[in-house]
Parts: C-alpha cells; sequence; structure tokens
C-alpha cells in the first residue's frame, strides 16, 4: 500500500509492504527500510527500525477530516495529512502517475461510515471513496489517482482495522 504523506508543507511518499521474513519493508521516497512493528494500546505502535536496532514508540491519532492525523514520537507531536489536498508542484508529482493497482487502506481502526463509490466506476485522483469514523470523527479517504475501482472490500457499518484494504484501484 502506497500513501502521500504531508508534513510541515513536505510531501513524501510512502510504501509499506509485509516483509518474507516477518516485519515490513516501508519504502519513504524511494529510500528502503526494514522495519518491526508491534501495537501498543489503540494508537500505539513500537517500532524498531534497521538503523542500529533504533526503537521508537508512536502514536497516531485522527485530527479532523480528510486524513489529517497527530503523530506523536519522541515527546514531539507532528501533523500530518494522509493523502490528503494539496496544491502546486508536489501535488501534480505526488501519485497521480502511479501504474498498477493502488489500494486505500484504513489509516487507523474504526468503522466504515458511508462507501462512496461502486466496482466499476471511474473515479478522478483524488476524489473521496470511502468514510471511516475513527475516534468519533469522520475521515474521508480519497483515490490516490484515477482509475477505475477495481473492488470494494468493505461495506458501510464494517469494522476495520488499521492498513485494512477498503477500495483497490486500476
Amino acid at each position: 500500500m502506497t500513501f502521500d504523506v504531508e508534513i510541515n508543507g513536505r510531501v513524501r511518499t510512502v510504501s509499506v509492504e509485509r516483509a518474507a521474513q516477518g516485519g515490513y519493508r516501508v519504502t519513504i521516497d524511494g529510500r528502503p527500510h526494514a522495519v518491526d512493528a508491534a501495537r501498543v494500546g489503540t494508537l500505539g505502535l513500537s517500532l524498531l527500525l534497521d538503523r542500529a536496532g533504533i526503537s521508537r514508540d508512536v502514536q497516531i491519532a485522527p485530527a479532523g477530516r480528510n486524513g489529517e492525523l497527530l503523530i506523536r514520537i519522541d515527546g514531539r507531536t507532528i501533523a500530518a495529512t494522509l493523502n490528503g489536498n494539496r496544491s502546486g508542484r508536489g501535488a501534480a508529482d505526488a501519485g497521480g502517475h502511479a501504474h498498477g493497482e493502488q489500494s486505500v487502506v484504513a489509516p487507523m481502526p474504526g468503522r466504515v461510515v458511508r462507501v462512496l463509490v461502486e466496482r466499476g466506476e471511474t473515479v478522478a485522483a483524488r476524489q473521496g471513496i470511502v468514510v471511516v469514523e475513527a475516534m468519533k470523527m469522520e475521515n474521508e479517504l480519497r483515490a490516490p489517482r484515477a482509475g477505475r475501482v477495481k473492488d470494494v472490500v468493505v461495506g458501510a457499518g464494517d469494522p476495520v482495522e488499521a492498513g485494512r484494504v477498503l477500495v483497490v484501484i486500476e
């Protein structure tokens, strides 16, 4: 699964895939990292990074609509937008030209409130496709690029875990 994450006005492309030997392969702006992750409580993650076994405790919470998040790491809180609205050159370069299937996933545990697309429907980049409620806040998740909806995996009312595939765009 691939995300565009905006932090302090800078957009980074983050791809997360399960590694064959366990853990995850996380690629940030083309640079791969091996990461072991374990859930700690409802919002927390314990991450073990590939660089000399560095361990980080991270908490992620929704901060509003449209994929806005608050990320707490090393005692600092950082605002981020997951696949959020952008303008300017960064918007043109980030994600819109990706090829192949792209999955839209739940950024955190929650419940599907509405599914805004159907299988076979053509969608535009940044079009709202599913609304997920997490911590009593609704988050509209958007298409990472223009394409056709290959699969809708969830329905209204379904509970979802972080990382669960909701919709596949081809």
